[in-house]
């Protein structure tokens, strides 16, 4: 395996290779316009990457303060390089890397609450925005409102000389201060895979102000029904793995620099954006995003073509033994899957965008999940599928069994992601399935051992709410959930994408 070279010298303001660079200028505190909420890979590959390209057609205070949740790891290590890092584009034709330079400062929410509050209340801050994934937004995902049981949010809405816990609280606090002193419009820039993530933003702002003291919430409640806060809806698409060693030595190869926390990235990025902005903002059509004033078309088209696809093809291989999605693409049984559940399922449950070639983007999505160079994992792909999946299956699922037809492959994508979260006794998914990350695998469990068999596990997860309230109406597809179940269990994946496909 590739190692990091340890001669190599540091990734620094002083040593970054002008070539490599996105853009020019020097930033400082004072360029900051943006407070970031989510430190993680993603955004530092994706919003970055299009604020530094609009930093180099057109200057302007547009720095980027980022703020991580509770982990210092990524803080430190960029403190440590003057605040630059690497995006390397991970192709098999090679890396190609760049550095965004587009962050003013980091900052660690747990650590340094109060410095938080002050960046995101301030009057040069006119971009407040998200990537907290999908569970970062405490919400139900069986109601899709606010979590009064969270206890982070019980203790924010007590407040009090509390710092606030949630990403919800802390954005709530600095609105109140906003209201109650300068009164600088402001927007809040949901970029995370939840369907209408800004007026989902918006739904959850004003129920935790609606909760709050009435001393409280009168000012910001009037404040905010004024128009000085947008929340623009979103969608962003971009494969972003975990950083590897692999990364940073091939960072070091290409740059001769050490580089701690490179981010790797596919060629493909894609950023539409409703065009309603409370304040100013980047010019991020420099880097190529859309904006419209209808998002919800290539929402629906990368949630579920892109995402439910890619939640199929992460569950099945993980029970197939794959470690990476490319490993799993190229079996011929879930590749076969994956263009069933996508042309047959999701597909004619939404409306394709005018601009958009239907042919050449499922292409793409074929080549962008084969790529090995990248080689993203089926664990990190395949974590959190409570609320993903919440946010995929239920609507397409619907739209066939109303109309009569049993879609196959979304049971056969959930009986695949409650096999890895919640095996039968006896039989065990893999360490990929083991690795997946999920709020609800207890609870899932706990719904398995109390079950007598798959069909009524399967029934008692869609009674419990996991894809929402309406799919319980139809037993038929709990039951079908189930017999994909048993045939995972006893005949492996493989034996039940051969029977999903056969039932067509």
């Amino acid at each position: 395996m590739s190692t990091v070279p340890t001669r190599a010298a540091r990734l620094t303001a002083a040593t970054a290779p002008a070539g490599a660079l996105a853009h020019h200028r020097a930033l400082s505190p004072a360029d900051t316009g943006i407070v970031h909420l989510g430190l993680g890979n993603f955004h530092r590959a994706h919003q970055a990457v299009y604020t530094a390209a609009a930093l180099a057609r057109e200057d302007g205070a547009w720095g980027v303060l980022g703020v991580a949740g509770r982990s210092t790891d990524v803080a430190d290590a960029l403190r440590a390089q003057d605040l630059r890092y690497t995006v390397a584009e991970v192709s098999p034709d090679g890396v190609r890397c760049t550095i965004p330079a587009v962050h003013t400062g980091v900052l660690v929410a747990a650590h340094e609450p109060e410095q938080v509050q002050r960046a995101l209340a301030a009057p040069g801050t006119r971009v407040v925005s998200l990537t907290v994934t999908e569970h970062g937004y405490t919400y139900s995902p069986r109601t899709g409102g606010l979590d009064l049981d969270h206890p982070g949010i019980r203790a924010d809405l007590r407040g009090g000389r509390t710092a606030p816990r949630t990403t919800l609280g802390r954005i709530v606090r600095a609105l109140q201060g906003r209201a109650a002193t300068h009164g600088a419009p402001v927007t809040v820039l949901s970029c995370d895979n939840l369907v209408g993530n800004g007026d989902h933003t918006r739904r959850l702002v004003e129920e935790f102000i609606d909760h709050l003291p009435a001393a409280e919430r009168a000012e910001v409640a009037a404040w905010l029904a004024a128009g000085n806060v947008a929340f623009p809806n979103t969608m962003v698409d971009r494969i972003v793995p975990a950083t590897t060693d692999a990364e940073r030595a091939a960072v070091a190869e290409a740059l001769g620099l050490h580089d701690k926390v490179p981010v790797p990235a596919e060629p493909f990025t894609m950023w539409v954006l409703e065009d309603c902005f409370a304040a100013s903002r980047p010019a991020w059509e420099a880097g190529g995003a859309l904006f419209t004033d209808d998002v919800e078309p290539y929402e629906l088209l990368k949630v579920r073509l892109l995402n439910g696809t890619h939640s199929l093809i992460a569950h099945l291989g993980a029970l197939a033994g794959c470690d990476t999605i490319p490993q799993s693409t190229a079996l011929p049984f879930v590749a076969e899957a994956a263009r069933a559940v996508l042309l047959d399922e999701y597909l004619p449950s939404l409306t394709v965008p005018d601009d958009v070639d239907l042919d050449a983007y499922v292409a793409q999505l074929f080549t962008r999940w084969a790529n090995s160079a990248l080689g993203h994992r089926t664990r990190q792909v395949g974590s959190d599928g409570s609320v993903k999946l919440r946010q995929r299956v239920p609507d397409p699922a619907l739209l066939h069994l109303r109309a009569g037809r049993m879609p196959h492959h979304l049971a056969l994508t959930v009986a695949a992601y409650l096999s890895c979260m919640a095996p039968a006794p006896g039989f065990d998914p893999g360490e990929h399935a083991a690795a997946m990350a999920d709020p609800a695998r207890e609870r899932l469990r706990a719904l398995r051992s109390r079950t007598h068999d798959a069909r009524s596990f399967a029934t008692a997860v869609l009674d419990d709410g996991l894809l929402g309230d309406a799919l319980p109406d139809h037993p038929a597809f709990a039951a079908r959930i189930g017999d994909f179940l048993d045939l995972l269990r006893t005949h492996g994946p493989r034996a039940a994408a051969t029977e999903a496909a056969r039932s067509v």
